[in-house]
């Protein structure tokens, strides 16, 4: 009887290849990196063959280290990055480098849908906006300036949709790659036509659309020889890295939300229903778990405005970390307890990279507000925490206006922070809780896919195996008043910016 799950994480920066035991322990990880390519200001593209060579690579380093032999392995199931366009021939062949999801090339393209249908209705079908961010603006793209390879192109797929090919032969994808691709129906559960007919692109293209929870097919003897798996081996159809995280943090139900918390961050749902904001502030996503949505709310510099705080203002901490051998952010912590909930009246825009959730301005740019003789760098590293905090809770109140949320599991690398857990707690006004893994939820969302698809698991309730509540923080009452005052004049300041932004990307 096999006996571990071997989940991929094919990721922006490389693959992590980890795996997993039945009952919920992790074995070991290897991560294989590599590059992207980033040119012409905002085009971003990476090579297939190194996610490939990356898989191979890991596969094999992961068993050495484990010393599991690849008859033990009972699933392979993959989590990847969303929102991608790959194409490829008749036999699977790249055509082109694919084009990443922060890649903007595609904003004429974008124009033209919007020319063609309103961006209600159009958010309305899909769940999303229209933008340069999704597949099918990309693939409109490679229609109008690459002719030839459009006429050679059989399908488009997302990262883990090609790697699944290159295992069992078999082209497919999953609801939620689908659901970000601008071409999905979360109305129906299948392709637009509608929106593939405004689009200008061949349907055809867009390959068969599955549950995560689908055998795919099994490894083939050319894909055992280059990863070192047992030919034979299940794969599972797998997902979205955004929604395989929503399984592994325990997002599996109506009623339970998670915050991650990196570079961007995101507050997503699960529910049964799309949640359809008036002002299309929030995207709907296909959730793993079939039968549900992951409505989510997305900023774009969470943790990478904090990381320029540290960069910027954090000298004193980084050095005395080196002495200390303790993370920076440790002491800045530290530094934040010295000054008051409220920053003395200094307010942070957290807007270093334009923004999505809730504005959808890309010219929005980060401000310190409120600055005087008085103001101490301790007010500023509070105002920077308590500024992305505050946008995160503008994006829980949107969902709150649909469903109750009561508590929020927070994961991603600002979930270590004991200061601003508490913050989030105040802010969001609901239990905020961070698990014993902070770093694994989308492999792990992977590893328990798999387990369901091959029936080692009866549900996705087996996540419990796997995780546990190791922190806890509540409201402070006195906090929660606070910032209920403060947020309203962030969001007012925001507003007030809004012809300055313009200005200056004029300039």
């Amino acid at each position: 009887m096999a006996h571990y799950l071997l989940a991929h994480d094919l990721g922006t920066s490389g693959n992590k290849a980890t795996l997993y035991t039945l009952d919920g322990k992790l074995v070991a990880s290897r991560t294989c990196p590599y590059d992207t390519h980033y040119f012409n200001g905002n085009w971003a593209e990476q090579s297939p063959q190194d996610w490939w060579k990356a898989i191979c690579d890991s596969s094999k380093a992961l068993l050495a280290a484990a010393k599991v032999s690849p008859a033990d392995i009972a699933v392979v199931a993959l989590s990847g990055q969303m929102m991608g366009c790959t194409i490829v021939d008749k036999q699977g062949h790249c055509l082109r480098p694919s084009i990443l999801y922060c890649d903007q090339r595609a904003g004429t393209e974008a124009a033209r849908i919007l020319s063609r249908i309103s961006l209600k209705n159009f958010y309305k079908i899909v769940g999303h906006r229209v933008s340069p961010s999704y597949s099918i603006e990309k693939l409109m793209w490679i229609r109008k300036n690459e002719p030839k390879l459009y006429a050679k192109t059989c399908k488009t797929l997302c990262a883990k949709d090609y790697i699944n090919f290159l295992l069992t032969g078999t082209f497919a994808t999953d609801f939620s790659d689908a659901s970000g691709t601008n071409a999905f129906d979360l109305n129906t559960m299948q392709w637009s036509q509608k929106v593939i007919g405004i689009a200008g692109v061949d349907g055809g293209m867009f390959p068969e659309a599955k549950p995560s929870t689908e055998v795919l097919g099994t490894i083939t003897s050319q894909a055992a020889q280059a990863t070192g798996l047992k030919e034979g081996t299940p794969v599972a159809v797998g997902g979205g890295d955004g929604s395989c995280a929503g399984v592994g943090v325990g997002c599996i139900k109506p009623g339970t939300a998670y915050n991650y918390l990196g570079s961007s961050s995101w507050i997503a749902l699960t529910v049964k229903k799309p949640i359809v904001d008036p002002q299309m502030r929030t995207m709907n996503w296909c959730h793993c778990v079939p039968g549900y949505l992951h409505p989510s709310g997305t900023m774009q510099t969470a943790g990478s405005s904090y990381s320029w705080l540290k960069n910027t203002l954090c000298d004193v901490e980084i050095e005395a970390a080196k002495t200390k051998n303790v993370s920076p952010y440790v002491l800045i912590d530290q530094a934040v307890k010295n000054t008051p909930v409220g920053a003395n009246g200094i307010l942070f825009l957290p807007y270093m990279l334009g923004e999505r959730t809730p504005w959808w301005n890309p010219n929005a740019r980060g401000a310190f507000i409120g600055l005087n003789l008085a103001s101490s760098r301790e007010d500023m590293l509070r105002a920077v925490m308590e500024g992305i905090t505050m946008n995160l809770g503008i994006i829980v109140g949107i969902f709150r206006q649909h469903v109750p949320i009561k508590a929020i599991t927070v994961i991603g690398g600002g979930a270590k922070s004991a200061v601003w857990r508490q913050m989030m707690a105040d802010i969001y006004d609901c239990r905020v809780q961070s698990l014993n893994f902070l770093e694994e939820a989308t492999s792990m969302g992977a590893a328990v896919i798999g387990g369901v698809a091959v029936g080692q698991f009866k549900s996705f309730d087996v996540i419990d195996r796997f995780i546990r509540v190791e922190h806890t923080a509540m409201p402070i009452p006195e906090n929660r008043k606070r910032y209920r005052k403060i947020m309203p004049i962030l969001e007012k300041s925001y507003r007030a910016l809004v012809d300055v932004y313009e200005d200056l990307a004029a300039l």
